[in-house]
């Protein structure tokens, strides 16, 4: 398979996700954004290419720089708990991605239908 058909099979992988996904690259910029996140979050379609400081706050983004430092210490270092939303009844979780060696090479947040009890916010370790 070629690599562009390999592209538009994980593009339409993270398509076919109930929640939202935003995926960004190691700058802390927004490369893409699900379907689903274009229809939760308002002007959404605005968010592919500006920073995602721009979006969150400080706090917030101060909790996902400990994450994607996190992810950088180990190779197994892939997923945090990050909050529960508690009027939709989910998680939201940050994921690293990273290539064929292992190294990091961005992250994405996705929510989940699950209770908070389930998982510790922001256990890092």
């Amino acid at each position: 398979m070629s690599e562009p058909d390999l592209n538009e099979f994980f593009k339409g992988i993270v398509d076919s996700e109930e929640g939202p996904i935003i995926i960004c690259n190691l700058d802390y910029r927004i490369i893409y954004v699900n379907p689903v996140a274009e229809k939760c979050y308002k002007n959404s379609y605005m968010f592919t290419g500006k920073l995602l400081e721009s979006f969150i706050d400080e706090e917030m983004l101060s909790k996902v720089v400990m994450s994607i430092e996190w992810f950088k210490e180990d190779v197994k270092n892939n997923k945090v708990f990050a909050l529960h939303d508690k009027n939709n009844n989910m998680d939201m979780y940050i994921l690293a991605i990273r290539n064929t060696n292992g190294e990091l090479i961005g992250f994405y947040g996705r929510r989940e239908d699950r209770t908070p009890d389930q998982g510790k916010m922001f256990d890092l370790d």
